[in-house]
C-alpha cells in the first residue's frame, strides 16, 4: 500500500468487470437494475473462507435473475445494468451504515474472509464495487434528467423459496418504500394475472435502513419504481427466466401512464 491512509486495490486485472450495460442506447423509459445477479469474488479474497459450493446458494447471489434482467432489457428495449460480484463480498443493495453491507454470517453460514474487517478493508471493497456500481446507474439518471427522457425504475431481485426453515408461499413479491405508485399497480397487474400467489412486501419490504437503489435512485429523485422479487425456483432454467421476462415485458409498459 502506497499510502497509509488510502485501502488495498482490491481488484486485479484478471478480476471481473464490476458490472456490463445491456441496452446501453435503449430507449425505452425503464431502466434495469440487478444488485445481486452474479457470484464473482476477487482473486484477492480467495474463496471468502466459504465451505464448498455455498457461493452457489441463494446467500451467494440471486439465482436467475440476470437472465431475467438480460432478456426483459431485450424485450423493453431498455437500460439496463448487472452487478457481477457475490452479496458476499458486498451486499450493494445495502447503504453503508448497514450490518449486512459485508455480512459476517448469513443464513447461518459463516464467511470467513469478512470476520472483524477493519475501516480499510470495508473501504476497499466500497470503493472498488459499491461506488463505481452505483456511480453508473447515477450517471445514466443524470443523463436522462438532462435529456428530458422519461425514467422508471424496476430493480430486479430473487428469494429462496425456503428459508429458516419456513417455505414461502409467493411466486413473486412487489417491494415498496413510501412511493407506491408504480408498485400498486404492478400489484394489481400481477394479482390479476389469476396463477399467482404475490407479496405486498413479502417476502421483503423496502426500509430506509435495508434497501440502497430504491430509496437513492428512485425516492431521493422523485422517480417512480418497483422492486420486484421473483422466487428462485421458478427461474432457475431458462425457460422459467423467459417466461418471467415475457410476463413482465407485457405487464409493465401498460403501467406507465401519468407517471412519467
Amino acid at each position: 500500500m502506497a499510502d497509509g491512509n488510502l485501502p488495498l486495490r482490491l481488484l486485479g486485472s484478471d478480476d471481473a468487470a464490476v458490472y456490463t450495460l445491456h441496452r446501453p442506447h435503449g430507449r425505452s423509459p425503464f431502466v434495469l437494475v440487478a444488485d445481486h445477479a452474479g457470484q464473482a469474488i476477487p482473486a484477492a479474497l480467495g474463496d471468502l473462507g466459504l465451505p464448498a459450493g455455498e457461493i452457489d446458494r441463494h446467500i451467494g447471489w440471486d439465482i436467475g435473475i440476470a437472465g431475467v434482467t438480460r432478456q426483459l432489457a431485450a424485450a423493453l428495449d431498455a437500460w439496463a445494468i448487472e452487478q457481477h460480484y457475490s452479496r458476499l463480498v458486498i451486499d450493494c443493495n445495502r447503504p453503508y451504515a448497514s450490518p449486512t453491507l459485508i455480512p459476517a454470517v448469513s443464513d447461518g453460514t459463516a464467511i470467513g474472509a469478512n470476520q472483524h474487517l477493519d475501516a480499510l478493508q470495508r473501504q476497499a471493497r466500497i470503493q472498488a464495487i459499491h461506488a463505481p456500481y452505483h456511480q453508473c446507474i447515477s450517471s445514466e439518471l443524470d443523463r436522462r434528467q438532462q435529456a428530458g427522457q422519461p425514467c422508471v425504475l424496476v430493480l430486479l431481485h430473487s428469494f429462496t423459496p425456503v428459508m429458516g426453515g419456513l417455505a414461502r408461499p409467493w411466486h413473486c413479491g412487489v417491494l415498496y418504500n413510501r412511493d407506491t405508485r408504480l408498485a400498486r399497480r404492478l400489484l394489481g397487474a400481477l394479482q390479476a394475472e389469476g396463477d399467482l400467489v404475490v407479496g405486498d412486501n413479502q417476502p421483503y419490504a423496502v426500509s430506509d435502513d435495508s434497501d440502497y437503489a430504491a430509496n437513492v435512485h428512485a425516492e431521493a429523485r422523485g422517480l417512480a419504481y418497483v422492486e420486484i422479487e421473483i422466487r428462485q425456483d421458478l427461474i432457475a432454467d431458462a425457460a422459467g427466466q423467459a417466461a418471467w421476462a415475457q410476463r413482465l415485458a407485457r405487464l409493465l409498459p401498460p403501467l406507465l401512464h401519468g407517471l412519467t
